[in-house]
């Protein structure tokens, strides 16, 4: 259980380091972000509490300071570092050089790369032992998991101890032992998003049956159980009978398939592009309509899970 001392200190005030900000702040932790833009710094004193709020489950007592620099940083009670900063390995590394400076030994030191590995970003650090990757997913404060990644320096014992502090705030810690590209979660989420963008590409089927067929499908039981768990329920000989004549017509392509490749020349991102196109065709109505629908899906989503704890 958090106390008023608890501390936790993000690096990067973006969406993600405040969302981030508001697990902790959803505890009743303490948190110091450290973003040097002044207009998302002062944002910062809003938007944290929101996401803590948003996460469903709340606790008094939090505070949010809002800094310019690692060296405003008041020490004295943090237990955890974790970078938000920008997915630039340049970037993360003299943050990481940075921090080092400064931070307390033995004081975890956290980065939330979603692809970079931890051995890369602490190449230049000396104490790679107290360093893991911490990737949380999208958005941050409403999905459970988050993984806990080890390069070949990590200290076994820090590894447990941030698995720890991130049960403590309420996650579900994930131990990736091995520093891998993707890690975890976005290899196996990738691998899926190469067949169902193959299947677009080569029209068997359209964005929206693809979506369909994983929200009405096999995906609506991944809340209830996840991928092995489901095919020790269903029978495994089933699987390997059918994975027998369906992996050899898998797609197995080394690089973005033509579709995707083509969006993103084009400037068609999503909904974050000027034309406001990826898959779909959206509008500023369609947008909003559809985040709000997406936020509380998953808040229900979340429930069924603490309803399931609590059981």
């Amino acid at each position: 259980m958090a106390t008023q001392q608890d501390c936790a200190v993000i690096i990067g005030g973006g969406t993600m380091g405040r969302d981030v900000a508001g697990i902790f702040h959803a505890a009743g932790w303490a948190t110091q972000v450290v973003e040097p833009g002044e207009s998302a710094r002062a944002a910062l004193a809003g938007s944290v509490p929101a996401a803590a709020q948003a996460a469903g489950i709340f606790r008094e007592g939090g505070r949010v300071s809002a800094l310019a620099s690692i060296a405003e940083i008041d020490w004295s009670a943090v237990r955890i570092v974790i970078e938000c900063a920008p997915e630039k390995l340049a970037v993360k590394q003299k943050v990481f050089e940075e921090l080092e400076k400064f931070a307390p030994a033995g004081l975890p030191l956290t980065s939330n790369s979603s692809g970079i590995p931890i051995t890369q970003i602490a190449a230049n650090c000396q104490t790679k032992n107290r360093m893991l990757g911490l990737h949380f997913i999208k958005p941050a404060h409403l999905v459970p998991a988050v993984e806990v990644i080890r390069s070949e320096r990590s200290d076994e014992a820090v590894a447990q101890l941030v698995s720890d502090i991130m049960r403590a705030v309420r996650k579900k810690p994930v131990q990736v032992k091995k520093d891998v590209p993707g890690f975890l979660a976005n290899r196996i989420q990738h691998a899926l998003m190469r067949e169902a963008i193959a299947l677009v590409d080569e029209g068997f089927a359209s964005p929206e049956d693809v979506d369909t067929a994983v929200r009405y499908g096999f995906g609506f039981r991944y809340i209830a159980a996840g991928p092995l768990l489901q095919k020790d329920l269903a029978g495994i000989d089933i699987h390997c009978a059918a994975a027998e004549s369906i992996y050899p017509a898998l797609a197995n392509n080394t690089e973005p398939s033509p579709i995707m490749k083509n969006l993103v020349a084009n400037g068609d991102y999503g909904v974050k592009s000027p034309g406001k196109k990826g898959f779909y065709q959206w509008d500023d109505a369609t947008i909003a309509r559809e985040q709000a629908r997406y936020q509380v899906a998953l808040a229900k989503a979340m429930q069924i899970l603490r309803d399931e704890e609590a059981s």
